[in-house]
């Protein structure tokens, strides 16, 4: 299981998220983290989902230090007076999560170790789950970013947005999208039974767990049409891109097709080498600000042999951060046409810091806006040519929306 964030709305091994020259600078400061998403899930996982800097956010209003003479007194009558057992670590553990939840963020939460760990297998696409992203919504919901297209969570009917509100009978609420994660994983081969809410209506779900492993790229050409699929933005991501685009261009096709549907994001660094395979050097792929002022501006870089060529984007609601990043670089600099559904929503930057006690601390710390100057969180990325596909179609192997991406370069 993935999540974000996405996930959306991330987190690759020992790299930071933003540009290679950003990446030297943290490896000098001996910053082993990441820094998507998400869904993503970015994710998170989402990036775009997470990135890594040496900003340092603007809370002048904030005292140095936390009193905490009121916690130390709950903790004192909670020893003195509940009747049963207390576990010192949990109670550590969730009070830090407490802390960072009343930041009322759903992309910002605490990752244990292990929780961490998890989040980097995840990110480099090999798990044991059921093949979904998960994050939150602006009501603290436990929600699907994006099912990973064949694979178990998809193939029981998960839709994006789905909320999750149960997991084998207990309820996800008040939990982070971590602990729920936890509790969908389990050994391959064993099933997880989840009550799933979709525009109002309650369904209970029970998915087989699944050994997942899946390439971030996958490429083909059909009928002189480049067909690109990225499934996450991991750190292999952008030399399969790059592969690929030569052998489209090599090949001369006459447009591409490229695919981020239910992909929940992952790593800008990533986001920004797929973009420049269409966009010329130095042209803005997206800004960051913090309080309204820029803070950072990502140009395309290389050779892009793609420019020029007619492309068509395919986007839904499962495609999330680092994946819209692409979207609206595209559409803004008018290097691609967007069919599909309106994207996910996830405008937001986090940051992975490592703590003393072996956790990590992942914070929103900005929000990016597409070349044009729009921040998408929440709204979403509209297609140019909206073309839904129905549960029905899905069951019976139709594509709708890529047979609508060939056409329109026919």
């Amino acid at each position: 299981m993935t999540r974000t964030d996405s996930d959306p709305d991330i987190a690759a091994k020992n790299k930071r998220r933003l540009s290679k020259r950003a990446r030297t600078r943290i490896k000098r400061f001996s910053l082993v983290l990441a820094g998507v998403l998400i869904f993503a899930f970015g994710m998170n996982v989402g990036s775009g989902r997470i990135t890594f800097t040496g900003q340092t956010a603007n809370q002048k209003s904030l005292p140095a230090s936390l009193d905490f003479t009121a916690v130390q007194e709950v903790y004192k009558q909670l020893k003195a007076n509940f009747d049963g057992e207390l576990d010192a670590n949990s109670l550590n553990e969730g009070m830090k999560r407490g802390l960072v939840k009343a930041a009322g963020n759903p992309y910002t939460e605490y990752l244990t170790a292990k929780e961490y760990q998890e989040f980097n297998n995840e990110l480099s696409g090999s798990f044991t789950g059921i093949g979904a992203e998960l994050t939150k919504d602006d009501k603290d919901n436990i929600i699907v970013l994006a099912p990973i297209a064949g694979f178990p969570a998809e193939k029981a009917g998960l839709k994006p947005k789905d909320i999750v509100a149960e997991v084998d009978g207990t309820s996800t609420n008040g939990l982070s999208v971590s602990e729920v994660v936890d509790k969908i994983r389990g050994p391959k081969d064993t099933t997880v039974k989840l009550k799933i809410v979709r525009d109002g209506q309650v369904s209970d779900v029970t998915i087989t767990r699944q050994d997942i492993s899946i390439p971030s790229v996958e490429s083909k050409i059909v009928n002189n049409i480049g067909y690109l699929k990225i499934s996450r933005f991991g750190d292999d991501t952008t030399d399969l891109a790059k592969k690929a685009a030569q052998d489209f261009k090599n090949n001369n096709v006459k447009g591409v097709v490229l695919d981020v549907r239910s992909n929940p994001g992952g790593l800008l660094d990533s986001a920004v080498d797929v973009s420049s395979l269409w966009l010329p050097s130095g042209k803005t792929v997206l800004t960051e600000r913090r309080d309204g002022v820029v803070t950072s501006t990502f140009k395309a870089s290389g050779e892009s042999p793609l420019q020029g060529i007619p492309t068509v984007v395919l986007i839904d609601e499962g495609s999330a951060s680092a994946s819209e990043i692409v979207a609206g670089a595209l559409k803004d600099q008018g290097a691609a046409t967007l069919i599909g559904q309106k994207s996910y929503g996830k405008g937001s930057v986090q940051q992975l810091i490592k703590l003393n006690d072996g956790g990590v601390l992942k914070v929103t710390i900005a929000r990016w806006f597409t070349p044009n100057g729009k921040n998408i969180d929440k709204a979403g990325i509209t297609p140019d040519k909206v073309v839904e596909i129905s549960s029905e179609q899905i069951k019976n192997q139709q594509d709708p929306q890529k047979d609508a991406a060939f056409q329109a370069l026919q």
